[in-house]
């Protein structure tokens, strides 16, 4: 059973909802109504028997006449006759509901309304005072209010009734506006989880609705691009992978079938062995990339002191160089430097920046390793004296394996790797990396910012997020 099944489709959800809250509301209206029509019927009764007292305490010889003979002035209404004589002496069929207080309410010269019992039946009672003093009463039996209670309660019916059905045709209409586009927003993303790509959905009904299909379509776009990145990315790995295996292959059958034999051995295998490490090297840029984006990754914070870090690295660094004709320059303030970091993965990192800013240094031109404080942190920088960057260069520098693809045959390149790792590691630490030039010595310029301690977001950063590649142009 699916989970739409198990908890049924939202159309059907939305017309019970609409349809629920329409009974509720139809009920209370109903019972507010219902003993409204009641009052409302009983002021109607009172009201117009009021009138007629009037009429009648108006025509005293009428009064007298329907008094003397004794008749009910409503005929099959019910209503009853009483007198109340200037003398205050009360005579008429309805003679009994006038009580004293009555009596004397009607001698004062006010109204009377009230509600009483004659010949065992309840009865409405409405008094006026006459012109020449005393009053005249009438009493209407509360059946007839009962029946036009009744009749109006009938006619209410129908009315509620329409309305319960209109607000479940009105719940369907809009199940139907909101799941339509709900259900194709579904269908779409269930499409997605199963590979394809290049999928629209219109941006249609409620705006939350369209805003879910607009982030869809967004989110289309953007595992495609995604996975048009990997998929290069793969392709660039399988061709970095197989040229190292394709010549340490050739030689090692070569080896196999003595087609190279005598001095030629040792520099076959320095070949191999060569090979071997560039296939050993890639390989390594890979686990350490995927190391950096695991969840669990673990930094091993402490004091460090990155002047004296950066120094180690300079010794390593200026062999290195000397060993190209590469001038190593070094700029570092004379005094500590400390910071609360990773001191083995800060010289991870600058130990990269610098590999990938030596293989493209040519002999005789600078490569400069600087350190400078940037309250409240520090910076570092890597420089250059080669090719470097373009602005459109820049914008991707830290994309895995784009650089790489770009100079391919053109000038030296890596593994495609390397910048990935600096960017990603940077970011470990809490800090911002940037590629911009060209630097002073003509070529590129890498600059790491670290907080001064893990949590603290360097100035540079303040405006943008920490796993963004960031470039200056």
């Amino acid at each position: 059973m699916t989970t739409a099944r198990r908890h049924g489709s939202l159309a059907v959800n939305l017309v019970l909802l609409t349809t629920s809250v329409a009974a509720v509301a139809v009920v209370l209206t109903g019972l507010f109504a219902w003993r409204m029509i009641r009052t409302n019927a009983e002021a109607q009764g009172r009201e117009q028997l009021s009138r007629q007292a009037e009429i009648l305490a108006r025509t005293p010889p009428l009064a007298s006449v329907l008094l003397g003979r004794e008749q009910r002035i409503a005929g099959p209404s019910g209503t009853a006759l009483a007198l109340v004589r200037p003398s205050g002496k009360v005579d008429g069929p309805a003679a009994a509901v006038v009580g004293t207080d009555a009596r004397r309410t009607l001698l004062a010269g006010d109204g009377l309304s009230t509600t009483a019992t004659l010949d065992g039946h309840e009865v409405l009672v409405e008094g006026v005072p006459a012109r020449d003093g005393g009053g005249l009463v009438l009493a209407q039996p509360m059946s007839s209010v009962d029946e036009a209670t009744d009749r109006m309660r009938g006619g209410l019916v129908l009315p509620l009734t329409l309305g319960l059905t209109g607000s479940a045709v009105a719940g369907a209409l809009l199940a139907r506006r909101l799941a339509r586009p709900l259900t194709s927003a579904a269908a779409t993303a269930h499409r997605l989880s199963e590979g394809e790509r290049g999928l629209r959905v219109p941006t249609e009904g409620p705006a939350e609705v369209a805003e879910l299909a607009a982030a869809l379509n967004s989110l289309d776009s953007a595992l495609a691009h995604s996975e048009n990145r990997q998929r290069d990315f793969l392709m660039s790995v399988s061709h970095e992978i197989r040229t190292p295996l394709t010549a340490a292959r050739g030689y090692a059958e070569a080896l196999a079938d003595e087609v190279i034999t005598g001095d030629e051995v040792p520099e076959t295998g320095r070949i191999l062995r060569s090979e071997i490490r560039r296939l050993e090297r890639f390989v390594g840029d890979l686990l350490a990339l995927a190391r950096l984006e695991a969840d669990d990754f673990r930094l091993d914070n402490t004091e460090v002191d990155l002047n004296a870090l950066v120094a180690e690295a300079a010794t390593a660094w200026s062999a290195r160089c000397a060993r190209h004709d590469v001038d190593f320059r070094l700029e570092r303030p004379r005094h500590p430097l400390p910071v609360t970091t990773d001191g083995f993965r800060v010289r991870q990192l600058i130990d990269g920046l610098a590999e990938n800013a030596l293989r493209v240094t040519p002999a005789g031109r600078p490569l400069v390793l600087a350190l400078y404080q940037d309250d409240p942190g520090a910076r570092l920088e890597v420089r250059d004296g080669g090719p470097g960057l373009t602005e459109e260069d820049m914008a991707i520098a830290f994309e895995r394996g784009t650089l790489t693809d770009r100079y391919s045959g053109i000038r030296a390149v890596g593994s495609g790797l390397g910048l990935a790792i600096a960017h990603r590691l940077t970011t470990r630490l809490g800090g911002t990396i940037t590629a911009h030039g060209p630097a002073p010595e003509g070529g590129a310029c890498f600059t790491v910012r670290l907080p001064p301690r893990p949590g603290t977001i360097p100035p540079e950063a303040q405006t943008g997020a920490p796993d963004t590649p960031r470039t200056r142009r």
